[in-house]
């Protein structure tokens, strides 16, 4: 029998297993609250009339892509649609009573509290009480505000930053004009951590990160760290860092942008200090939609106040009652006096009272409905199951036993994210042989297989088990193998 036959052989199984795992998954029905698209929409260069699925003949109309990029944005569900126009219905019949006049059957909060009922259903997502959670601001903009609150140098004492060499640059600009907002260098207040035992991957151990804290800790004021790393999909052991970090007095804050949604998370359990998410990722809140953050309640207390609220603000009482260092707006101000107009800062108890502005209805409507899916899949702890698997049949099929890539392809492409599943979430980082990114990716896209790059030489593949299917991996693979022949010919390697 030829290779070639081999290979049609093993495909054939292994979509066959695929067939036969995707019938008997709990979480399948979850696929279908989404818009998936079409190999036809996929490839189009026209806006379409419609969000709705294009009908017709031919398997470039009805077949769906294969998408494997929940990792930097998210599918989205069908019911936001639905969603957003009940929203606009709202504000096109009812103006600004919008904000206080609940509609009978609608199953939108008013606009007054669209914030806390995205706060109840982000809250079970990242393991925290609702207290201690609000869905507000960007990412980088929820990072700002908690450093602004928490990091408190000082220049004869605690005044470093500790972050990852590889971190996303946002976090490295907003790190690095932190340090400049108080006057400090970069060159002097700023850590990088590399790995010693893998520097092109930088792949840090749970050792090398605790050693890095103890080493520093005398002149460390904040360190902030990815709860999975964007880069290799490595999943950080957050409950064990952060007790050494909170054991030696040093406050940290996560970057969950690739985490929440994806792995589970005890924020409150785990005793972390706070932390920011975005929401357009494994959360399917749509492009650029608004993000997130935790607070723990021992940071984030707010005293009763004595008696009646009072108009006038005494003097010293800001630093007095324990919340001076924050930034503050009016979103943030206890809902008693919100609309007092007032010029007294008494915030909300807990993360909500770090709001500035109110937020965007529509951000919130669109996030809520993805939200909504989660809870009907039974939450993180169920999706992270069917991620496992979806994962491990994934690496499968690329390297393992029952690989479908020929031998000579699979020298063109390493892994690495790390082999333990407990160290990682949905995402699998390729490393290619270098100058094959940019025609395996032309070849991937020609397949209708949607991934992402980040140069020179990385691919990142990230099964969504809300809405991706074990075949999927199997039509990646193929493709995936597929392109990398065609590359080996095209480039010299």
């Amino acid at each position: 029998m030829s290779s070639q036959n081999n290979g049609s052989s093993a495909i054939a199984d292994a979509q066959a297993k695929a067939q036969v795992l995707d019938r008997d998954d709990p979480l399948a029905f979850t696929r279908s609250e989404f818009n998936i698209p079409t190999k036809t929409q996929i490839a189009s260069t026209r806006l379409p009339d419609s969000a709705t699925t294009e009908t017709g003949s031919g398997d470039g109309v009805t077949e769906k892509c294969v998408y494997l990029c929940g990792n930097s944005l998210g599918l989205q569900p069908k019911r936001t649609q639905t969603r957003v126009n009940q929203y606009l219905s709202t504000w096109a019949t009812q103006g600004v009573q919008g904000h206080f006049k609940p509609l009978e059957e609608s199953p939108l909060p008013t606009w007054l509290d669209a914030d806390d009922r995205a706060a109840q259903l982000i809250a079970p997502i990242v393991g925290a009480s609702k207290a201690e959670v609000a869905v507000m601001q960007t990412l980088t903009a929820n990072l700002h505000l908690l450093m602004s609150a928490f990091y408190k140098p000082d220049i004869n004492g605690k005044h470093k930053i500790i972050l990852e060499s590889k971190a996303f640059p946002s976090d490295h600009f907003a790190v690095e004009t932190q340090l400049r907002h108080h006057n400090l260098d970069p060159a002097t207040s700023m850590i990088t951590l590399t790995s010693p035992s893998s520097p092109e991957d930088n792949i840090l151990t749970t050792a090398e990160i605790l050693s890095a804290i103890t080493t520093h800790a005398a002149t460390t004021a904040l360190i902030l760290l990815p709860g999975i790393q964007y880069y290799t999909g490595q999943l950080l052991d957050i409950p064990t860092i952060t007790a050494h970090a909170r054991a030696h007095s040093v406050f940290l804050i996560w970057d969950l942008a690739h985490a929440v949604g994806n792995a589970p998370l005890r924020l409150h359990d785990w005793g972390v200090d706070a932390a920011a998410w975005c929401s357009y990722k494994y959360l399917n809140g749509g492009p650029g939609c608004i993000g997130g953050l935790f607070v723990h309640e021992r940071n984030s207390a707010v005293p009763p106040p004595v008696g009646e609220l009072e108009v006038e603000q005494k003097e010293g009482e800001w630093e007095s009652e324990g919340y001076g260092n924050r930034l503050a707006g009016w979103w943030g101000n206890d809902k008693r006096t919100r609309f007092a107009m007032v010029n007294r800062f008494r915030p909300v108890p807990g993360a909500a009272g770090f709001q500035l502005s109110n937020p965007s209805i529509l951000d919130i409507t669109s996030l809520t409905a993805s939200l909504e899916v989660f809870a009907e899949a039974a939450g993180v702890g169920a999706l992270r199951k069917k991620s496992l698997r979806l994962t491990a049949f994934l690496e499968e099929l690329l390297l393992g036993e029952g690989s479908i890539v020929g031998a000579e392809e699979r020298a063109l492409f390493r892994v690495i994210t790390p082999s333990d599943p407990a160290q990682r979430g949905a995402q699998l980082s390729l490393m290619l042989r270098g100058g094959l990114l940019e025609v395996v990716m032309r070849e991937l896209e020609k397949r209708a297989v949607i991934v992402d790059e980040r140069k020179p030489d990385v691919i990142r593949v990230a099964p969504a088990p809300l809405y991706n299917s074990f075949e999927d991996c199997v039509r990646f693979v193929v493709a995936f193998g597929e392109a990398l022949a065609v590359a080996s010919k095209e480039v010299a390697v």
